[in-house]
C-alpha cells in the first residue's frame, strides 16, 4: 500500500482525491499537512487521517508517507514540486505544475536525481473513455482526422478565488485551457507546430477570461475556446472525413454528464455510444501512480510525464505569446 500524504487542504484534494485514494486498490492517506493545524485536523477526522502536520516541510521530512499530492495554487507548484522531491518523496500535482514550460526542466531535474516518481495530475488521460477514444481515431474509424473543436467554460467572478488572482497563476488557461490541449494530443499521439490566438484579461483581476486559438497540428487543425466568465460548457470532437466522435463529459467525466463517447459515421445515419458508467478517473490516476511506484505497473499503464507535461505547457506559453504579437507562433 503506497502511503500518501496531502499537501493541503484544498478543495480539490478533499472532494476528489482524498476520496478516491481512499477508495483505491493499493493507497492509503497516511498524512495531511496545513499551515493551519485546524483545518488539517478537521480533514484528518473526516477521512480518518493518522497523520497531520502543522507545515508542509514538517511532513515531508516525516518517514510516515511514501508519495505526495500536491494541490496547493499553481503558482507553489514547481518550488513544492522540487521541495518534495528532494525529500525522496513521489509526486503527483495538480494541473498546471508550472506556468511556464522552461521550468519543467527544473522538475526533470530533480526527479531524475532523487530517483522519485513526479507526474502532473491529468486525471482524463487516465479514464478510460479517452483511451475508447485515442483507439477509434488509430483505427480509422472516423477515417482522416481533419478537425478537433472544444470548448471549457464556467463563470466565476469571486475576486478572493484563486482562478481570479493573477499572483497565485490564476487564468482560464492555466486553469482549463490545459484540459483541450492535453486530451487532443493524448488522442492523437500528434504534436501542434504553431498557434494564433486571441486572449481576453479581466481588468480588475488582470487574469485571462477568454482565450480562442487556433492550433496547427500538422494533418489536422485544433480550435478551442475556454473562458472563466462564460456560462458552464464543455465539449470536444473530432472530425474525421468518415465521421466523428463526441465526447460527451470530456473533463469531469460523471459530474458534468454521463461518461459516454459517441461515433457518428458519415451521413449521421449511424451513432454508436460507448458508455463508462461508474468510472471514477481519480481513483484509475492514483492507482497507475501506485503501481508505477512499487514496480507493478500494468501493460496499459501510462504515467503522465514530465516530458509530456513540457510540451503541453510549451503550446499554452505559444497560446499567450499568440495573443499577444496577434500573429502565428511556434510552439517549443
Amino acid at each position: 500500500m503506497v502511503r500518501w500524504g496531502i499537501l493541503s487542504t484544498a478543495k480539490i484534494g478533499v472532494e476528489q482525491v482524498i476520496p478516491a485514494i481512499l477508495d483505491s486498490e493499493n493507497g492509503t492517506v497516511a498524512a495531511i499537512a496545513s499551515r493551519s493545524e485546524t483545518k488539517a485536523k478537521v480533514i484528518a477526522e473526516r477521512f480518518f487521517i493518522p497523520h497531520t502536520f502543522d507545515s508542509y516541510e514538517a511532513m515531508l521530512a516525516s518517514d510516515t508517507i511514501d508519495a505526495v499530492y500536491i494541490p496547493l495554487p499553481t503558482s507553489q507548484h514547481v518550488e513544492w514540486t522540487i521541495k518534495a522531491a528532494n525529500a525522496g518523496k513521489h509526486v503527483l500535482c495538480e494541473k498546471p505544475i508550472s506556468l511556464h514550460a522552461d521550468q519543467i526542466d527544473e522538475l526533470i531535474k530533480a526527479r531524475d536525481a532523487n530517483n522519485v516518481l513526479v507526474s502532473e495530475a491529468y486525471m482524463v488521460t487516465y479514464h478510460l473513455q479517452w483511451h475508447k477514444v485515442r483507439s477509434l481515431i488509430a483505427d480509422g474509424a472516423i477515417g482522416t482526422l481533419r478537425h478537433v473543436q472544444a470548448a471549457f467554460t464556467y463563470f466565476n467572478t469571486d475576486p478572493s478565488n484563486m482562478r481570479n488572482v493573477a499572483a497565485l497563476g490564476g487564468g482560464a488557461l492555466p486553469d482549463i485551457g490545459v484540459y483541450p490541449t492535453v486530451t487532443t494530443r493524448f488522442a492523437t499521439g500528434s504534436e501542434p507546430q504553431r498557434v494564433s490566438a486571441r486572449v481576453q484579461r479581466d481588468p480588475t483581476f488582470g487574469t485571462d477570461i477568454f482565450a480562442t486559438c487556433q492550433a496547427d497540428f500538422g494533418a489536422f487543425e485544433m480550435t478551442m475556446y475556454v473562458s472563466t466568465q462564460m456560462a458552464l460548457r464543455q465539449e470536444i470532437s473530432f472530425h474525421g472525413d468518415k465521421g466523428w466522435i463526441d465526447v460527451h463529459a470530456p473533463y469531469n467525466a460523471g459530474l458534468y454528464d454521463a461518461d459516454v463517447v459517441t461515433l457518428h459515421n458519415r451521413d449521421h445515419s449511424q451513432a454508436e455510444n460507448f458508455r463508462f458508467a461508474g468510472v471514477n478517473q481519480y481513483r484509475l490516476e492514483a492507482e497507475a501512480f501506485g503501481r508505477a511506484i512499487s514496480g507493478n505497473q500494468t501493460d496499459t499503464d501510462e504515467i503522465f510525464t514530465l516530458e509530456s507535461s513540457k510540451k503541453n505547457q510549451q503550446l499554452i506559453d505559444a497560446i499567450y505569446r499568440a495573443g499577444e504579437s496577434g500573429a502565428w507562433e511556434n510552439v517549443g
